[in-house]
């Protein structure tokens, strides 16, 4: 029998983590592939990613006459996060009526993500959620927390996450310990090399550090403190940076804002995004990560590339060695910056998140019989 398999992507970071997960499924027999793209995938701001999925996944018919790619148009930018997972949901919802998958694969704590598992749940549609049990400091974690009460199964980083979701009432037979995801493309043989990626982005530096810094929603004023902290000291350093577009969350203004500061400077590389695998190669051979996303907490620390984690959206999520944590203030910033480009010496390896292998155990958790009999019917697991 063959199995629908339907992923949900809605931006550059959950595709960068879900990408094995679509490569491996496609490749193994009993599975049809689909994938719904929205979100940040269709704003050309960011770079109109959606044909990084068209790389991975070539669209095609499929047995039911359906295609294998859906692109739906979710927002427009600045739109409430509220009004996009009510469009996202409606425009799932009108998806299915079409295409019937057996299992909805969603990533994290976005809205889209969210979407998914809840017309999955009410549609009686099996819905599998990457990377829930995971904790951080905005808005994210409440979305992460609902994800995984509206999906059925459960793929986890880590004996940590998994725990995360015991609590939380989560059957144990539900839940799988892969990994991230993301760690198999960081240890593939077939990355580019700088030289390729640095040609490909016409980016001139010899060394350069890595600015990612995205919004706390839950924080706007010290998004925008921090925001402009970063900017200054970037600016004050004379040293070389490649700066990527935030993410379209609620208070991206503010840093797009302090970014602009960064336009027609030498020094600067300003990108509204990067492909997968050139980001990883990037960062592999940065002097450092500034910013507050999670490539910081889970990439830099595989590296042992320094992250600067500026101030609260990765609360709690991890003490690798390589992470610095600071405030958004101009001096305690530039005193990382400092210490982290002098110090030529990499950390070891944090394999704390996966090992590289989560695509494998992925496919065969799916081709185990046992696990489509999972019942849509959740029960709550006391402990």
């Amino acid at each position: 029998m063959t199995r629908k398999v339907l992923f949900i992507t809605g931006t550059r970071a959950d595709f960068g983590k879900l990408k094995p997960l679509i490569q491996a499924v496609d490749a193994a027999e009993g599975f049809e592939t689909a994938v719904f793209i929205t979100g940040m995938h269709t704003l050309s701001r960011y770079g109109y990613t959606l044909d990084e999925v068209y790389r991975v996944l070539p669209e095609h018919r499929l047995r039911d006459g359906t295609r294998s790619v859906y692109v739906y148009h979710n927002q427009v930018v600045g739109e409430p996060m509220e009004r996009v997972l009510a469009s996202t949901i409606e425009g799932l919802s009108r998806y299915l009526t079409e295409f019937r998958p057996d299992l909805i694969v969603v990533h994290g704590d976005r809205v889209e993500a969210l979407a998914g598992a809840i017309v999955g749940a009410l549609r009686n549609i099996l819905v599998a959620h990457v990377e829930g049990g995971e904790v951080s400091g905005t808005v994210d974690e409440l979305i992460r927390h609902a994800v995984t009460k509206m999906s059925h199964i459960h793929f986890v980083a880590n004996d940590e996450a998994s725990r995360r979701l015991l609590q939380l009432g989560e059957r144990p037979e539900t839940i799988h310990v892969i990994g991230s995801p993301d760690i198999d493309l960081m240890m593939s043989p077939s990355l580019p090399d700088i030289a390729e990626v640095k040609r490909y982005y016409d980016i001139p530096f010899q060394d350069h550090g890595v600015v990612l810094f995205h919004p706390v929603t839950t924080d706007l004023e010290d998004t925008q403190r921090s925001a402009q902290g970063i900017a200054d000291a970037v600016l004050a350093s004379g040293r070389d940076h490649v700066v990527i577009y935030p993410n379209n969350d609620e208070g991206c203004e503010l840093i797009f804002s302090a970014w602009e500061r960064f336009r027609n400077q030498r020094r600067i590389k300003l990108l509204p995004s990067m492909r997968v695998e050139y980001f990883l190669v990037m960062l592999r051979n940065a002097r450092y990560l500034l910013g507050n996303s999670s490539a910081g907490i889970r990439e830099c620390p595989v590296f042992g590339v320094p992250a600067i984690n500026v101030s609260t959206r990765q609360n709690g999520r991890s003490n690798a060695a390589c992470i610095i944590n600071v405030p958004g203030e101009t001096s305690a910033l530039t005193a990382a910056m400092d210490s982290a480009w002098d110090n030529l010496e990499r950390h070891a390896p944090d394999l704390s998140f996966g090992k590289g292998n989560s695509a494998g155990m992925f496919v065969s958790a799916l081709s185990d019989a046992h696990f489509w009999s999972a019942s849509t019917q959740k029960l709550f697991n006391d402990i």
